[in-house]
């Protein structure tokens, strides 16, 4: 019987936060519509997402790492085209 490593639920965990928020990116990048994004909110979003990658590096967790790098650079382009196209 497989058991399951708590750095394999880490992965699965980390991927499917971050698949979840492909969507909504792709179509921000897409149509550049933030009306609906709260500065506020994102601004607080990406700053919490940028602590949990420094977290990750120092507790050497790669799932969260990738997850976050990820994520970040996606947060960040958002972020910008709110502040941008706001």
């Amino acid at each position: 019987m497989p058991v399951l490593s708590p750095e394999l639920i880490g992965y699965c965990a980390a991927s499917l936060t971050t698949l979840s928020f492909m969507p909504q990116a792709w179509l921000t990048f897409r149509t550049r519509d933030v009306s609906g994004i709260s500065l506020g909110m994102y601004s607080v979003f990406t700053v919490g997402v940028a602590l949990w990658l420094l977290y990750g590096l120092l507790m050497g967790a790669w799932p969260i790492v990738a997850a976050n790098a990820i994520t970040l650079a996606l947060a960040c382009v958002i972020l910008g085209m709110k502040l941008r196209y706001g």
